[in-house]
């Protein structure tokens, strides 16, 4: 069982940089997808981007690519999002997540939530 625990949000303006990580515990990291949601007040949760289990092939959502990157080490069981350029409508929080489903992008194909870690972008 993979346990994921996110870190690294805060309060920040608009145009800084965040870069948040996700530890995990359990043997079966390396093997898996990581993937990084985010949900806003009253919204759903969002996919943001993924990570294939060895970091060679990632995916981003539209709003998202460019100014976001995520990485893995396997070594440290950790993933990261390196956030550059934040703009207040991206304000969640921000969950990882590990999936099973190669090339998804839909919540219900991830499992092991994190406890999320809040991000907000002042204007």
């Amino acid at each position: 069982q993979v346990q994921l625990v996110e870190s690294g949000g805060g309060l920040v303006h608009a145009g800084g940089s965040l870069r948040l990580s996700c530890a995990a515990s359990g043997r079966t990291f390396s093997r898996t997808v990581m993937g990084w949601f985010r949900q806003a007040p009253g919204k759903g949760r969002d996919f943001v981007a993924r990570i294939s289990w060895s970091g060679g092939s990632t995916y981003y959502a539209d709003s998202v690519k460019v100014r976001f990157t995520i990485s893995r080490d396997n070594a440290k069981n950790t993933v990261y999002l390196q956030m550059n350029s934040l703009k207040p409508e991206d304000t969640a929080v921000y969950y990882c997540a590990k999936s099973n489903v190669y090339g998804s992008s839909v919540p219900s194909d991830y499992m092991n939530w994190g406890q999320g870690t809040q991000v907000t972008v002042s204007s």
